[in-house]
């Protein structure tokens, strides 16, 4: 097997058992998307519809459809960088952006406020700046698979801001 096809330092990995990996990944971040969609939508009716939108608000369709696939992605950027010998320190900060990302649904609408919001929003956009940078010393496929959640994460920030800026009560 080649070195891509490693697991942790324990040397080649079944097949079967680093697809359950891969799913392990995948799964965690819909786990954790998933529970923050749960005091997202109810809010959605009852706060934010309600609220101004800055200019290049998405309709909130668009939401789930991109969050989707973000967390395949995430989920895959992950798994590649499991694979590789001395993996560790590179996902600590990816679990770090997956704890922010979590965090960021119950501060902006379980609180209905666009300023935890950012006090959620900002470490996140860090700690993927950070995971990119981390991944691509252990494997540029996988800092590249990440690209997608930095701009899609610099756009929800530029939304939270604005959120912020248009509902200051």
């Amino acid at each position: 097997m080649s070195e891509h096809n490693r697991g942790p330092s324990t040397g080649p990995t079944p097949r079967w058992a680093s697809a359950l990996v891969l799913v392990g990944f995948i799964g965690l971040c819909f786990i954790a998307g998933g529970i923050a969609g749960a005091v997202t939508d109810p809010n959605i009716d009852v706060w934010y519809d309600k609220l101004a939108r800055p200019p290049l608000t998405p309709p909130n369709w668009v939401f789930p459809v991109v969050w989707s696939a973000q967390y395949v992605l995430i989920g895959i950027a992950a798994w590649v960088v499991w694979r590789q010998p001395d993996h560790r320190p590179a996902l600590r900060p990816w679990f770090a952006a997956l704890v922010f990302n979590f965090l960021w649904s119950p501060a902006f609408f379980g609180l209905h406020s666009p300023g935890l919001g950012l006090v959620a929003i900002v470490p996140l956009l860090a700690t993927i700046l950070w995971t990119i940078v981390a991944f691509a010393r252990v494997r540029p496929l996988a800092a590249w698979l990440m690209v997608p959640y930095l701009i899609w994460g610099s756009y929800a920030t530029y939304l939270n801001i604005g959120f912020f800026y248009l509902n200051p009560s």
